[in-house]
């Protein structure tokens, strides 16, 4: 706290102190102070108005000495402020000058003269008196006494430099203070610093701890004070600068006016006046940006609105509003770019040249006129699992037309302004992708692909796929209004294809928007083949590999296949066929000899461990465990259906983190093989005293449906039989309460994940024959499929005719016959 404010003179009391303390009594009228120290060897004005204060101080004045106690009060209490209330530590001073205010306040000029603790208290009433004892500091001016009260000296005269509030006479007097006390308590008075820190420096008892903390307290002082200055320094700078480009623009623009030119204004509203009229806008949009055009004349570009003018005229200008590019309709070229990025998918090519062949029909027949191009068909939407394919497919109808490709991945998106965009009242707004996407495109008919749509989600603020609703329906699209530019654009010419893992998380009303076409995965054969004619080409000329450097035999690439990836597609086994690549160019660049031709053998040595083997034998070794069928947004999986039985009271209880429906589906099956004990031979006595329990394994991954109620009452049957499953088959199918076996869906991929699990028979309901129409030759061939009616005729296909006996672990095993192994090339 400064002594004085800027330029008030110091009283003259200060000139005529005594050079010899007066005696101090013993005891003493107290004053409490609230937010102020008095130190001694100081000058201080204080403010009295509380009643007994003022008491106080007309008794004071009357006694010859003038002597007061000045007390700080420690805690919030003011008014009839306590002994309890006070500090012990205060300060004697001498009240020199008493000014009575019109107000009944009075200022006192006060002088402090030692420091004092406070022993007891003598009177509370009518003001507080107490016994005191002189408290004076302990100085010893050594060396570090004298280096600290130069570091304190230079501090300060940092601080004067810096404040504005200090004046250069308090630091002439603090280089002419010799006595480290008087310097210590005259610096503090004039520092801006918190009572507590104040209160703790007159506290102290040793003049060097005092000078340590001053020092403290000043340096922080000082940081603060550079720190303001160098911001007040930097917002100046800026001033500056804004006050000179403002006298230059105005300036120029003299200039301009005497020379007979525009201002750079009127050049940039020129601009985009030939912008407006060259973009080929609809209606609707010219009339907006002449209407924010004239906006902008009436703003001086110092505006802040006048930049977000200028952005949005910037948008509406570089729309490709009547751009477009000539369509390719070349059918056989189609065909052959389709042939040549895609092996087989023929379904799926098929239905892409019906849509290019429609569009082809109008354009030759309906005049050339816009309308003609725009085929208003269904939106293509390719579902299927990971690495079929989904994506490049949509490049390949672009390269087939000709047309830009543009590729937007709607996973994770939550915010519907993604595809509408922000209203232009929020700062920083901007279109939506989409409309993104067409600029960047720079014409109005791309070909946009909207990958991973059944992963769009929904949150508090919006949802997308409501969003997409508009953009996706062609009877809608062609007046397409994103909320930044707030005109209607035209997307009926834009093709859409939209790409997802799965339909059961993409809304209804936009499902009903979209034609689906389902991939499957694909068999080995097919997948040897793909990597012949399109992986190991391109790895090789990633790794730098000339061709004739690496061959791969079919079985190396089946190997691979079945060894070291387990996937519908073939993005994992292009990952590994790389891995494959980058070791050879490894050998070749340390100089071993080429050609490599890849084998089998040499696949092991390159990539280790097989990953991947066959376990469904290991597994159904023993009664009650059955191989299901089931179907994954990845593509289909073999399910492993374990029971057991221990003594009990015909419990039965269901593992595995099943769906409800699949819970029922077990009670269904253990109701029906309970019911049927009769037939299989099973003795009542052991359903009876058994508690059953039904697992199915990989107890992290969640499993809903009916489709392994056959493989559950198969798991049962062999359990309470005795009879083996056969370790060749797979079955999926639902069940009911009288051993009806119902048609499920997902039969291609299932059957194709049996196919890779190894197995050569799947059972089937009767009603699903239909579906093996879908199923390559090659899987046709190669495998037998079973169609049942009843639950009977999947016991007598899959259940081996032979009962096994308990071996002495508690399991049961045919002594006959010789636990096959599994072997790890």
């Amino acid at each position: 706290m400064p002594i004085f404010k800027k330029n008030e003179p110091e009283p003259k009391d200060q000139e005529t102190v005594n050079e010899n303390t007066p005696v101090i009594p013993e005891e003493l009228p107290i004053l409490p102070l609230k937010g102020v120290v008095v130190y001694p060897l100081t000058v201080l004005p204080l403010n009295v108005g509380q009643a007994r204060s003022l008491r106080l101080v007309d008794d004071v004045v009357k006694e010859p000495n003038r002597l007061i106690g000045l007390v700080t009060i420690k805690t919030d209490k003011f008014e009839d402020a306590g002994p309890d209330d006070l500090h012990e530590i205060g300060t004697a001073a001498i009240i020199h000058r008493m000014l009575r205010a019109p107000d009944g306040t009075v200022r006192l000029i006060v002088q402090g003269v030692e420091r004092i603790r406070v022993k007891e208290f003598s009177a509370l009433e009518p003001y507080l008196k107490a016994k005191i004892e002189l408290a004076p500091e302990a100085i010893d001016k050594d060396v570090q006494v004298e280096a600290l009260m130069r570091n304190t000296v230079e501090l300060f005269r940092k601080l004067v430099n810096l404040s504005q509030t200090l004046p250069e006479e308090m630091l002439m007097a603090a280089l002419n203070v010799e006595d480290p006390r008087q310097l210590a308590y005259m610096i503090a008075t004039s520092l801006r610093i918190d009572l507590q820190d104040a209160q703790e420096l007159l506290e102290l008892d040793d003049i060097q701890a005092k000078l340590v903390k001053l020092d403290a307290l000043l340096t922080k002082e000082v940081d603060v004070l550079e720190l303001g200055k160098k911001i007040s320094g930097q917002a100046q700078a800026e001033i500056e600068k804004n006050q000179r480009e403002y006298i230059l623009r105005e300036q120029m623009k003299q200039i301009q006016k005497e020379l007979g030119e525009g201002s750079e204004q009127e050049a940039e509203i020129k601009e985009y006046e030939k912008k407006i009229a060259e973009a080929g806008m609809s209606a609707e949009a010219e009339k907006e940006a002449r209407r924010e055009l004239e906006r902008m004349k009436t703003m001086p570009p110092a505006a802040a609105e006048y930049h977000v003018i200028k952005t949005y005229l910037d948008w509406l200008v570089d729309l490709p509003w009547n751009k477009t590019t000539q369509d390719n309709l070349d059918i056989p070229n189609a065909r052959r770019i389709l042939d040549e990025d895609h092996y087989d998918l023929q379904e799926i090519k098929a239905r892409i040249l019906e849509y290019l062949a429609v569009r082809k029909l109008r354009a030759e027949r309906g005049g050339d006129t816009a309308e003609a191009y725009t085929y208003r068909g269904s939106i293509l939407t390719l579902v299927g699992p990971p690495g079929v394919g989904k994506t490049s497919l949509g490049q390949s109808v672009a390269r087939a037309l000709g047309r830009k490709f543009i590729r937007m991945s709607l996973g994770g998106m939550h915010d519907e302004a993604e595809i509408r965009g922000h209203r232009r009242t929020y700062i920083g707004a901007m279109p939506g992708r989409l409309m993104q996407s067409i600029k960047r495109a720079e014409t109005k008919n791309p070909v946009i692909m909207l990958d991973e749509v059944d992963k769009v989600g929904a949150d508090y603020r919006g949802d997308p796929s409501s969003a997409l609703l508009e953009v996706l329906d062609p009877a809608q699209n062609k007046t397409f209004r994103d909320h930044y530019l707030d005109v209607d654009f035209d997307l009926s010419q834009v093709i859409f294809i939209c790409t997802a893992n799965t339909l059961e998380t993409i809304s209804g009303p936009l499902r009903d928007r979209m034609e689906i076409l389902m991939l499957s995965g694909y068999t080995d054969y097919e997948k040897t083949q793909i990597a012949k004619g399109y992986l190991v080409p391109r790895q090789m000329t990633e790794n730098g590999l000339e061709a004739g450097e690496a061959t791969f035999d079919d079985q190396a690439l089946y190997a691979i296949i079945r060894d070291y990836t387990r996937e519908a597609g073939v993005r994992n086994l292009e990952r590994e066929i790389g891995r494959v690549v980058r070791k050879l160019a490894t050998k070749i660049a340390e100089g071993e000899a080429t050609p490599f031709h890849v084998t089998p053998a040499l696949v092991g040595q390159l990539l280790g461990k097989a990953r991947f083997y066959n376990e469904v034998r290991e597994r159904t070794e023993t009664p009650g465990v059955a191989t299901g069928l089931a179907w994954t947004p990845v593509g289909g999986d073999i399910l492993f259906i374990e029971a057991t039985r221990m003594p009990g009271g015909k419990g039965f209880l269901v593992t595995g983190q099943l769906g409800d429906v699949m819970r029922e589906s077990a009670q269904a099956a253990y109701s029906y093989v309970r019911s049927k004990s009769a037939d299989l031979g099973i003795d009542p006595e052991i359903i009876e005293k058994s508690d059953v329990h039904l697992h199915v394994p990989e107890g992290a991954t969640r499993k809903d449906g009916p489709s392994a109620g056959v493989a559950m009452a198969t798991a049962l049957a062999s359990l309470f039989t005795n009879r083996r499953v056969k370790d060749n088959i797979a079955m999926t199918g639902e069940i009911t309460l009288r051993g009806r076996v119902l048609p499920v869906g997902g039969i291609k991929e299932k059957v194709l994940a049996a196919h890779r699990a190894g197995l050569d028979t799947v059972i089937l309901p009767n009603r699903n024959e239909r579906d093996l129409e879908e199923l390559p030759d090659e899987i046709r061939n190669d495998m037998r499929f079973i169609l049942a009616e009843h639950v009977q005729e999947v016991w007598n296909a899959a259940l081996e005719p032979k009962a096994t006996m308990p071996d002495l672990n508690g399991h049961e095993r045919d002594l006959t016959r010789t636990p096959s192994l599994t072997h790890v090339n």
